[in-house]
């Protein structure tokens, strides 16, 4: 059976996995998850990621980050999506919580957080946003 969007298949399994209290979870490999797991990362949402290669198989082991028991991140939500693509241009990039989230926004320079390329004055396709 194919998966017609991988990035929320991603998504689904570390909010559940942090729903479980999981400390963490494993996803099947690609490159566009190895770069949102990057943002995640540098941005604090997640403690770290490691790629485990498995009979030919490639995953992504993702560690979970909680504060005081509680999950770091309480929101992660799929914008633009297989059926219905959400691009922004520099102008009109998304501000989550009021600066207190991240957008991840695929640029013509890579995968930015909002603020990254408010900067670089890049717009692009809007993916996800994180609380």
């Amino acid at each position: 059976m194919t998966m017609t969007d991988p990035l929320a298949d991603m998504f689904t399994r570390i909010m559940n996995g942090q729903a479980a209290g999981k400390s963490e979870v494993k996803i099947p490999f690609s490159n566009l998850k190895l770069a949102v797991n990057k943002v995640l990362k540098n941005e604090g949402y997640i403690s770290d990621f490691n790629v485990d290669n498995v009979e030919g198989k490639s995953t992504i082991v993702v560690k979970l980050k909680y504060f005081n028991g509680t999950p770091v991140i309480s929101k992660l939500e799929r914008v633009s999506k297989p059926g219905r693509r959400v691009y922004k241009n520099k102008n009109n990039i998304p501000v989550v919580l009021g600066g207190l989230g991240i957008s991840i926004i695929s640029t013509s320079e890579g995968l930015l957080t909002d603020i990254a390329a408010r900067k670089k004055d890049l717009g692009g396709e809007v993916l996800s946003n994180v609380s």
